[in-house]
């Protein structure tokens, strides 16, 4: 694998008052560039984030970042396939003449449970990870997926066991998404409506994303705020005006194979987290993917949705510095 050009960066992050530093690069698999950042130290304990549906490597929350870091842990993030400066995977599938029946024909298919055609799969994007690992040299990691995230996590587990120290699966499923273990009917419009918009302007975007987090948030929290404009808005400047990349991850995961074999595989110690309350991946999920791994141990926090905010990861922390710890 090409060695990338690293970029030495010096971020101030406000909590605690620290100075990070980070370094950022390109790691490549069969042709498809896959941008990271690595929070160092290089001594640390290294930990791979795996992000979400639509996420990109600066969306992962400053509190989990600063708590990993202040534990002697390495955070290593990186833009999946489709989203933020990884590369963008052509299909002409998605244009403006043809996704309306590109979409249609998906979501007739998920109801019927008919097999669904996708640009490419959730162990390819398992692949993708690895090649991180591999461009930073490193043998093994933590292992830890949220969301689309954890599908993917779960694939790595399986099929690179040998590189996997513990894994910890938040808000996910070892299932097939179907409309029994799927999303509410108001977040499936939701992220139907994404989906079918992806050039939207910008005050559209983050509009919808607020609407969205209403959704699948921790309740209570004040999205009508100046900070989650600009939060939401940098990270579409960053990702860049087309959005097409969401839909075809979205296609991933519904034309992703059944995983319950290679999840029963995982060997790792494992950590299960979920929200009794989540209206995207229901909690039924959560207790399904605990049976299957012999080595796992299941938290169901209360006022939890899908996301981890402060007052939700405060819940469960301590937890998850014990098991990447044991």
């Amino acid at each position: 694998m090409p060695l990338c050009k690293f970029i030495l960066i010096f971020l101030f992050m406000f909590t605690n008052s620290n100075l990070f530093s980070f370094e950022e690069g390109t790691a490549t698999n069969n042709g498809v560039s896959i941008y990271y950042r690595d929070y160092g130290p290089i001594d640390a304990e290294p930990i791979l984030l795996v992000q979400g549906l639509g996420g990109q490597l600066i969306n992962w929350p400053q509190h989990l970042i600063q708590f990993l870091i202040d534990n002697n842990f390495r955070p290593i993030v990186y833009d999946n396939r489709d989203t933020g400066l990884s590369s963008r995977i052509q299909s002409d599938k998605f244009d403006d003449d043809k996704r309306t029946n590109t979409i249609v024909k998906s979501y007739i298919r998920y109801y019927l449970r008919l097999p669904i055609e996708s640009e490419y799969t959730i162990d390819d994007m398992a692949d993708d990870a690895i090649s991180v690992l591999d461009e930073l040299n490193i043998e093994n990691a933590h292992i830890l997926g949220i969301s689309m995230g954890g599908m993917i996590a779960q694939i790595i587990a399986s099929n690179y066991s040998e590189r996997t120290k513990t894994f910890t699966l938040i808000a996910s499923t070892a299932s097939t998404p179907s409309p029994f273990n799927g999303p509410t009917r108001k977040v499936r419009k939701l992220l139907m409506e994404r989906t079918n918009n992806p050039n939207s302007s910008v005050d559209e975007r983050v509009n919808r994303t607020r609407r969205i987090f209403s959704e699948i948030g921790y309740q209570g929290i004040d999205l009508n705020t100046d900070e989650f404009y600009n939060d939401i808005s940098s990270s579409i400047e960053r990702g860049g005006k087309d959005d097409t990349g969401f839909g075809r991850q979205l296609t991933a995961i519904l034309g992703s194979e059944n995983r319950l074999d290679k999840v029963k595989a995982i060997k790792a110690q494992t950590l299960i987290i979920h929200g009794k309350e989540d209206p995207l991946i229901r909690v039924k999920n959560a207790y399904k993917t605990n049976k299957l791994i012999d080595n796992s141990k299941l938290i169901i926090i209360s006022d939890m949705r899908h996301l981890i905010e402060i007052p939700v990861f405060d819940q469960f922390k301590n937890e998850l510095l014990k098991h990447l710890n044991s």
